[in-house]
């Protein structure tokens, strides 16, 4: 008898697709669509392929869909124009007297 243990809810790799994990994560990674010069390098290193370059109002931009974005920051952080920034989900502001 085979028993196959998957840890977490997801275990192969590009398979988010199926599920809206964009909940997941604390942050949301957000395009600068001035500073974006639609390398694809993002688009390349997303582990869940939710970075997709498409043209909005005449220039290609990198896209995230937040639908499937869990936060990682790969984004931001391979993004060598400084064009991704990762900001808190508004669930997770807390206000500090």
């Amino acid at each position: 008898m085979k028993i196959r243990l998957n840890i977490g809810a997801i275990s192969e790799p590009l398979q988010s697709e199926q599920f809206k994990t964009g909940d997941w994560g604390t942050e949301w990674s957000f395009v600068d669509r001035e500073k974006c010069t639609a390398c694809r390098v993002c688009e390349q290193f997303c582990p869940d392929g939710c970075i997709e370059v498409k043209e909005i109002e005449g220039k290609e931009v990198a896209v995230v869909d937040h639908n499937y974005c869990k936060g990682c920051g790969v984004c931001a952080s391979v993004c060598r124009y400084g064009a991704i920034k990762m900001e808190l989900k508004e669930l997770f502001k807390v206000d500090v007297c």
